[in-house]
């Protein structure tokens, strides 16, 4: 079991308490408890979780009105195996073919563990867990617990975990990763740096905690705090930008997923809520001037409330389904709130267009669901209550309050989960070796993917990782001499920021942060969002760089503020990652890159969504030019596009600033970033005879 008391060792003139432990797990997800809990059953208990704040994250406080798991059909006569369910993902474009194949053939396993663990997944009399069918998904693989099924999987993981012993500290907020050269011409984990956010500076103690390590784990989840419309739940910012300064390798940044989800509080409006057919309503800044807005562009009453319905199982913003689909509802909303100022509601006490719900106007798909649902009457709300009563319930029981029978419900077309991330092996190992990205951190995904296939991912990634470091520990340290040389110009650059932040606020100058975090959020919705250009993103990224370049210089933080503390490290991730991924949003466009995913890309001579039905389908909608585009087909998804900021000591003296002529500074601004464009590894064809693979499995585990 793990010693957590710390050790002081000196790094340059400062005093800094040094943990010494095997592998670290950042993130108190269910991916982090997953991968804390397998390593525990494997014998590799040396080890320890951190967390920002434990309480916080996606896992445990997002959802939607069914929040989907995806895993391999367990019901029914219907054929399905592992190689498919590994087709089903690699069918999504640019995901490795390896990730596919661990992800189907560890699924089972994965989530039978989770209901050993008490996770209450249904299953009928037989004990056959039925399935329905998902977005993307050709089969019925999908089930759920309800709005929760994440929250309730971190609850069983982490009692689990808990009563393994294993440690958890709180209050740790990544700074930076320490990492070192393998003496293979790239480079290894050596630390973690991590902000104690409890520490007053005003204390004896370090505000600095020092991990010596030789596995990470990053569990952190996506990086949600670059964007202001986001459903991600408060507290959940990850921390991406430090592994790209320390020179792990991202892996389709590109790609993000968005969707309709109500901003007060954060939550995904899918499923239920959509096929429901809530009335879309928008106003003035200040409640007033209602218009039912989508009537202004959808003419045909069957044809709108056909496609609110089908926005249900269609939820993200999907760039195929907007020249003549669902995504149509998407693009009208943003053009509501991002293009003319107003904002949206759904409105669940009336029904669209007309005061009666006629269902004779429905699509065949449409109003077939809703009669075997029963529910060809009434008003939305009474659909929705009668179809998924906990969906309605749902927003009683949060803050703010909000009673769908009486009261409308803000949205937005928001940042839901980012599909790339940082660059994972087989064994979701990055190109630094001892570092696993898992969960939302890893890019495993491709640009598209089921829904719920990102909690079967998190699981599966949690697991191989704890596999290959249980497989493959030693008990070899870097030793303190080339330690602290790895260590110490990182830990003085964090000294170094936290002493010009807090001394030119007390110089007079009011505390920033909060401003400088909303400004980047702000610009990256507006300019790096669902609808994107090449001018619009170049825009940004000038700025972004402009701000990260001057960031040691401006920022000014409240010593006594817990938060703005925080902040000013967080702010550095923030301005480093939107920084990374703007650049790899132009370098796509450059690499003659389209629309795809969840995303449009504006081109003038590309086309505007279609009127879709009755006389002159083919015909363009009035749409405003910025919503012209063009498709890709598919034509990238056998390549990966991977994104490298060379590591460097991200170290500048800065003469003249607090501290001394010599005194370093972090910058959050990369010197360079570089990109690599290479074939996706193909779906894995292993030896499937069984006396071999039992010989090679009774040597080594089939681990390396």
């Amino acid at each position: 079991m793990t010693n957590t008391q710390p050790q002081s060792l000196a790094f340059g003139k400062y005093q800094v308490p040094v943990v010494t432990v095997s592998t670290v797990i950042v993130g108190t997800g269910s991916a982090g408890y997953c991968a804390a809990d397998r390593l525990w059953e494997l014998g590799h208990d040396d080890i320890v979780m951190v967390a920002d704040k434990v309480r916080a994250g996606a896992s445990r406080n997002a959802g939607s009105d069914k929040q989907t798991y995806y895993k391999l059909t367990l019901s029914g006569s219907e054929p399905d195996s592992v190689r498919e369910m590994a087709g089903t993902l690699f069918s999504g474009g640019a995901m490795d073919g390896d990730n596919a194949l661990a992800e189907a053939a560890l699924s089972a396993r994965g989530f039978i563990r989770l209901c050993d663990l008490g996770v209450p997944f249904p299953q009928n009399r037989y004990g056959e867990f039925v399935g329905y069918k998902t977005d993307h998904d050709p089969r019925q693989r999908a089930t759920s617990v309800g709005p929760y099924t994440s929250r309730t999987m971190v609850e069983k993981l982490e009692k689990k975990v808990l009563r393994n012993g294993t440690r958890v500290l709180d209050e740790c907020r990544v700074v930076d990763l320490v990492v070192s050269p393998d003496g293979a011409g790239g480079t290894k984990i050596a630390g973690l740096l991590v902000l104690r956010t409890g520490v007053s500076l005003d204390s004896e103690e370090c505000p600095f905690l020092f991990f010596r390590c030789r596995n990470i784990v990053y569990a952190t989840g996506g990086p949600a705090g670059i964007y202001a419309k986001r459903v991600f739940p408060n507290g959940q910012w990850g921390a991406t930008g430090a592994a790209l300064r320390a020179g792990v390798a991202g892996k389709n940044l590109t790609e993000w997923q968005f969707g309709l989800g109500s901003i007060k509080p954060r939550w995904n409006v899918s499923g239920t809520y959509m096929q429901a057919i809530p009335r879309f309503i928008s106003t003035d800044q200040d409640g007033n001037d209602e218009r039912e807005f989508l009537t202004e562009t959808i003419e045909d009453y069957g044809r709108l409330m056909s496609l609110v319905f089908l926005k249900g199982y269609q939820w993200p913003f999907d760039a195929r389904k907007a020249a003549n689909g669902s995504s149509l509802i998407d693009l009208l909303v943003y053009q509501e709130t991002a293009l003319r100022g107003r904002r949206v509601f759904l409105d669940f006490r009336s029904n669209p267009v007309r005061p009666d719900f006629d269902p004779a106007a429905l699509e065949p798909e449409a109003r077939e669901y809703l009669a075997k649902a029963g529910a060809l009457f009434g008003t939305p709300i009474e659909r929705l209550r009668h179809m998924n009563e906990p969906a309605y319930r749902f927003y009683l029981d949060r803050n703010p309050y909000i009673d769908l029978e009486e009261q409308m419900l803000e949205v937005d077309v928001c940042a839901q989960h980012n599909n790339g991330g940082l660059t994972v092996d087989a064994w979701w190992q990055s190109n630094v070796r001892g570092f696993f990205p898992v969960g939302e951190a890893a890019g495993s995904h491709g640009v598209y993917r089921p829904g719920g296939a990102a909690l079967n991912s998190g699981q599966v990634g949690a697991t191989r990782a704890a596999q290959y470091i249980s497989a493959n520990s030693d008990s070899t340290f870097l030793p303190d001499t080339e330690l602290i040389e790895a260590a110490t110009p990182v830990i003085e650059a964090a000294f170094d920021l936290l002493a010009r932040a807090t001394e030119r606020e007390e110089q007079g100058e009011p505390d920033n942060t909060a401003g400088m975090l909303t400004r980047v959020q702000e610009l990256m919705s507006e300019k790096a969002g669902p609808v994107r250009s090449g001018d619009s993103v170049l825009e940004a990224l000038k700025q972004v760089s402009v701000w990260a370049d001057e960031y040691t210089g401006a920022v000014a933080a409240n010593r006594s503020s817990r938060r703005s503390i925080s902040r000013t490290f967080l702010i550095r991730d923030i301005l480093t990652t939107a920084h990374v991924y703007l650049s790899a949003m132009a370098d796509y466009i450059g690499h003659n890159g389209h629309s795809r995913g969840s995303v449009i890309y504006s081109d003038p001579s590309g086309s505007l969504p279609l009127k879709g039905h009755g006389t002159d389908p083919g015909k363009e909608l009035d749409l405003p030019s910025i919503f012209r585009f063009r498709l890709d087909n598919g034509s990238l998804d056998d390549q990966v596009q991977e994104t490298v900021v060379p590591f460097r000591r991200a170290i500048q003296p800065d003469d003249g600033a607090a501290g001394g002529a010599e005194s370093p500074t972090a910058t959050p601004l990369p010197a360079t970033v570089e990109f690599h464009w290479r074939q996706r590894r193909p779906i894995p064809r292993p030896d499937e005879f069984f006396e071999n693979v039992w010989r090679d499995f009774r040597s080594n585990g089939n681990v390396y």
